[in-house]
């Protein structure tokens, strides 16, 4: 992202390239994967009987129906038009809840342009496998980054990609998440029918606000076992550059719409937002400077402006969402990638004290790009390190729920992910974020009382504890050795351990 515009996000986050659609395929006029919108049978003309004896009242109905929408038609209120909507259909057989959803998830995933409900049977079977066992909480977008456009033109919906990564959660016994986020073209000042994936972070239009509130409604009603709703992601199409910062006005306008329809259809569902991003800048810079900064540098000061703004004039939120970087936005981790992770506690406690919510992490990042936007600077085990030094920092500035942005591929390396690509036959395969993910959620849960060890020895581990389970991180890049709880620990370069108590 740059200063002139913030809310182009992150491009890690999965933008379609050259205007293909989140599988690849060209999308420039198309309807969707390759192949014709559906169209529910209540759309389908029925056959005029041929038979003489049933013309006469086949015109009387007809008649019979036209006076029925006449009347129908003046008894609307003056300004609105009728709903000719499609009935909203379940999709498949939902899991029946086992008790009422809380807002404290823990550690989990997000789905992204490729995952693992496409590719090689086996490897597709392997990634599922572990997913099963870890049984993580997995997110998915209900446009972009693996789900293809929901509402094409108004009134016609296609699920088909958003049920298959549904269904995946399920299978998986995963509890689903769903972000609502983003818009169909015809929202937000395309053509209806065409999806153009290079407009994939406009934000819909003020007039189109009630019609993307009313598609979210109708994916909480086609999702029933879905109970957790994010709205929106990183303030994408809301940043107004006349005035330099964030649109927080439109945003919360959009996100009291989505609150009140998915709260209307949905009772059980829990809604929260803002997702904002949480960039920060060198402390020793004044542009956009906060109260709110360390080594790591200064919060801006817009996005905290945005996140009390919401607070102060949501209808109401489950949970308070954020995102951001260790790094700078320029791209600095100070004073170094692990002292940099400190951020996330600070944000955290800061996000807290403004709101009082359950505090989620939409997503994180600890490691900067390149030109083409690939983290793969680093060795795995160096990556997992800092990963391992952010989770603490984000478990001790109070979170609840943190999605980890899962960066998969179909085939090859692939710096971060969770599971290798499933193209391969011999893909699928866990990889060493996977077991951080589901190793920390399972020893520190929400709620997790954490203690004070007693450690000495070299100044450069990172360690956090309960009463049973001690994770301890070298930040170094030798070995070295470490006291906890008066026992020697022997730490490799960079290497992560898991210690009883």
């Amino acid at each position: 992202m740059t200063p002139a515009s913030p809310a182009a996000g992150d491009a890690s986050h999965g933008r379609p390239d050259g205007g293909t659609g989140p599988d690849g395929v060209s999308r420039a006029g198309g309807t969707g994967r390759g192949y014709p919108v559906a169209v529910g049978s209540h759309g389908q003309q029925r056959r005029a009987p041929r038979a003489d004896r049933w013309r006469r009242a086949g015109l009387f109905g007809a008649a019979g129906a036209a006076l029925a929408l006449l009347v129908s038609l003046c008894a609307l209120p003056p300004g609105e038009e009728p709903d000719n909507r499609p009935p909203v259909e379940v999709f498949g057989t939902p899991p029946a809840p086992d008790g009422p959803p809380g807002a404290r998830l823990g550690l989990g995933l997000t789905h992204t342009r490729y995952s693992a409900d496409a590719g090689e049977q086996a490897a597709r079977q392997r990634a599922e496998d572990s997913l099963t066992e870890l049984a993580l909480p997995q997110n998915q977008h209900i446009m972009g980054w693996g789900a293809d456009n929901p509402e094409p033109a108004p009134g016609r919906y296609d699920f088909r990609s958003l049920d298959s990564r549904v269904a995946l959660m399920r299978r998986t016994g995963a509890t689903p998440v769903i972000t609502l986020c983003c818009a169909p073209d015809w929202m937000k000042g395309g053509r209806a029918g065409h999806t153009d994936w290079d407009e994939l972070e406009t934000a819909p239009r003020p007039e189109h606000y009630r019609d993307f509130a009313d598609l979210a409604g109708r994916i909480a009603q086609r999702y029933p076992d879905v109970r957790h709703f994010l709205v929106w992601n990183e303030f994408k199409g809301f940043f107004d550059e006349e005035r330099r910062r964030w649109d927080h006005e439109g945003y919360t306008e959009l996100y009291n719409l989505v609150h009140d329809e998915v709260k209307r259809v949905r009772e059980d569902a829990l809604v929260g937002g803002p997702y904002v991003v949480m960039d920060s800048h060198p402390a020793d810079r004044p542009e956009h400077a906060s109260a709110l900064k360390g080594e790591w540098g200064s919060v801006d000061q817009r996005a905290l402006d945005a996140v009390t703004y919401w607070n102060e004039h949501r209808h109401g939120a489950d949970f308070v969402v954020v995102d951001g970087s260790s790094y700078t936005k320029d791209g600095q981790l100070l004073p170094d990638e692990f002292a940099a992770t400190e951020k996330f506690t600070a944000v955290g406690r800061w996000v807290r004290r403004e709101t009082g919510l359950p505090l989620w992490w939409a997503e994180w990042y600890v490691e900067t790009a390149d030109a083409d936007d690939r983290r793969e600077g680093w060795t795995e085990q160096h990556r997992t390190a800092v990963q391992a030094a952010a989770l603490i920092a984000m478990a001790r500035g109070g979170a609840d729920t943190a999605l980890y942005w899962n960066p998969q591929s179909r085939t090859g390396r692939c710096a971060g992910c969770l599971w290798r690509g499933t193209e391969e036959e011999a893909g699928g395969g866990a990889l060493p974020m996977l077991d951080l993910l589901g190793r920390f959620r399972d020893a520190f849960p929400p709620g997790t009382l954490f203690e004070r060890p007693d450690t000495g020895g070299d100044p450069g581990a990172r360690v956090l504890a309960d009463d049973r389970t001690a994770l301890v991180v070298n930040t170094r890049d030798r070995a070295i050795t470490v006291r906890v709880d008066g026992s020697p620990v022997k730490l490799d370069p960079h290497q992560v351990r898991w210690l009883d108590r």
